[in-house]
């Protein structure tokens, strides 16, 4: 992937557990490409929307918060994907309160038809908009969404 051009807002793509295994993992929920394939498309979807991606995955609840934090300084907006940690991680939620970018969940799945055992996101208390169940299209969705509030502002 190339370098984010900086002259373009700049959206973090930010990942969470697992997603590293798409492809393979229940290919009849999460399809069959893979998240290098996740990656190209959303830079795609971006440059045709003028905007600049840094897409970024962990397994690591950490990292997730460490790059949510780091966007305060870098970032014009954030789409957000923290698979399974959007249930219960406290301190996701905690850091995107304490940062002015703009956050947008979502998931490629509808995370609103699984199992009723699973808690609700603990991010759509805190995130500026949720998108959810359109396989890769959540992200084109969240890029334009994310193009319109920062074309809107000029």
């Amino acid at each position: 992937m190339k370098e984010p051009d900086m002259t373009q807002p700049l959206v973090f793509i930010l990942n969470g557990p697992n997603l590293n295994m798409l492809g393979v993992r229940e290919p009849h929920l999460y399809g069959t490409q893979t998240l290098a394939d996740l990656d190209f498309f959303c830079a795609e979807e971006a440059e045709k929307l003028g905007l600049a991606v840094d897409c970024r995955q962990s397994n690591h609840e950490g990292d997730l918060v460490d790059w949510i934090q780091e966007s305060h300084a870098k970032a014009d907006a954030i789409l957000l994907n923290a698979a399974a940690y959007a249930r219960t991680s406290m301190a996701i939620q905690s850091a995107v309160r304490a940062v002015s970018t703009p956050i947008i969940e979502i998931h490629i799945t509808n995370i609103y038809t699984k199992e009723s055992y699973r808690p609700r996101s603990l991010l759509s208390y805190v995130a500026d908009g949720i998108i959810c169940g359109f396989g890769f299209d959540t992200y084109r969705i969240g890029l334009q969404a994310v193009h319109h509030r920062t074309t809107s502002k000029n």
